[in-house]
C-alpha cells in the first residue's frame, strides 16, 4: 500500500476528550493515562455528565493540566456534542472515564494520519481488563489488521460495515466531525458511540488499526461490551441511530432502515418490550409502506437465523 505523506498537518494538535458519569473510581486513571502520552502536543477535554458522586473533585483537582465541562446529566451523545464543541484540536481521540489509553496511542493515531492523506478517521484495536486492571483473556476487535479502508459505497446500499471497536478506539479528524456534531440526543439510550463512527465511516475514507491501543476495562457497568442482555441495549442503540441517519442524513436512508431492522429483530428475541415497541412504531410511522415492508422481512430474517444458530 503506497503511503501518501500529508502537508498540512504536522504536529497537529489532538484533543482528548474525556466523558465521565459516576466513575470516580476509574478516573483519575483514565486523565492520567490521557496526560501522559509520548505526543505531547495535546489538550485533554474532561466532560462530566452531571455526576453525583466525587468525580467533579477529582478533575477540579487538575486544574489547569486539563480542560473541564461540567453540565447536566444528558448521556453519551450530549458529552460528544460538549467536548467537540470545546475542543480546538485537528484530530479528536475519545475516552470513556473507565478506560485507559496505552501511552503511544496518540503518537500512533496521528502517525496514520500524517501517512495517508485521504483518511478522516481511525479505528484501532483494544485489549479488555478486568475491574482491577487484570488482563482478560478476551477480545472484542478480532483479527483486525492494519490498513486502509472505504466502506461508503457499502453503507449507502444498505450494508453493514465491519464491527467496528468501542469509543475509547476511536479517531477522527476535525474536519469529518465537523460533518456529524452536533448530533441528536436523548436519555432513552444514554450510551451509544454507532451515530458517530458509523457515519464517518459512510462519509469518508479510514484506517483500521491492528494494534491495542487502549485498555477496555469490563466491570458490571459496561453500556454494552460483552453484557448478557446486549440485544435489548441494542435495540435502542440501532433504532435511535437510525432515526437520527434518516434524519440528518437521508441519502443513507436505506441503511437506517437496515438498522431498524436488526433492532426490530433484537426485540423479538429479547421479549417485546414495551418502550423498545413503541420507539420501532415510532420510527415505522414516517416510512412508506415499501419500506416497512422491507424492514419487517429483514427482521424475520434476521430473527430466524439467530434462532438456527441459537440450536
Amino acid at each position: 500500500m503506497e503511503k501518501q505523506q500529508h502537508k498540512d498537518e504536522k504536529n497537529p494538535l489532538v484533543s482528548i476528550i474525556i466523558g465521565n458519569y459516576n466513575y470516580e473510581r476509574f478516573l483519575k486513571e483514565a486523565i492520567d493515562s490521557a496526560l501522559n502520552q509520548t505526543y505531547q502536543n495535546i489538550e485533554v477535554i474532561i466532560v462530566d455528565d452531571g455526576s453525583k458522586d466525587k468525580s467533579r473533585e477529582i478533575i477540579s483537582s487538575y486544574g489547569e493540566r486539563i480542560i473541564p465541562v461540567f453540565k447536566e446529566n444528558g448521556g453519551q451523545p450530549s458529552n460528544y456534542n460538549a467536548g467537540f464543541t470545546t475542543s480546538r484540536g485537528d484530530i479528536i481521540c475519545f475516552l470513556d472515564s473507565d478506560d485507559i489509553f496505552l501511552p503511544h496511542k496518540v503518537a500512533e493515531a496521528v502517525n496514520i494520519f500524517e501517512s495517508y492523506e485521504e483518511i478522516a478517521w481511525c479505528f484501532h484495536s483494544v485489549s479488555l481488563i478486568d475491574e482491577k486492571g487484570n488482563p482478560l483473556n478476551l477480545t472484542t476487535t478480532p483479527n483486525y489488521i492494519s490498513r486502509e479502508c472505504d466502506f461508503r459505497a457499502r453503507i449507502k446500499a444498505g450494508r453493514m460495515p465491519p464491527n467496528f471497536p468501542p469509543s475509547s478506539a476511536l479517531c477522527f479528524r476535525r474536519s469529518v466531525l465537523e460533518k456529524i456534531l452536533p448530533m441528536p440526543t436523548t436519555k432513552a439510550t444514554p450510551g451509544s458511540d454507532h451515530y458517530v463512527k458509523l457515519m464517518a465511516a459512510a462519509l469518508s475514507k479510514g484506517f483500521i488499526l491492528g494494534n491495542d491501543l487502549t485498555l477496555q476495562r469490563i466491570h458490571g457497568s459496561n453500556m454494552g461490551t460483552l453484557r448478557g442482555n446486549v440485544r435489548f441495549v441494542r435495540v435502542k442503540e440501532y433504532t435511535y441511530t437510525g432515526l437520527w441517519i434518516r434524519q440528518e442524513f437521508p441519502s443513507f436512508r436505506r441503511f437506517a432502515n437496515k438498522l431498524v431492522s436488526g433492532a426490530t429483530a433484537f426485540n423479538w428475541i429479547t421479549g417485546n418490550d414495551t418502550e423498545n415497541i413503541k420507539t420501532i412504531k415510532n420510527y415505522l410511522s414516517s416510512s412508506s409502506i415499501v419500506e416497512r415492508l422491507d424492514i419487517y422481512l429483514r427482521a424475520v430474517y434476521y430473527y430466524v437465523n439467530s434462532l438456527i444458530l441459537e440450536r
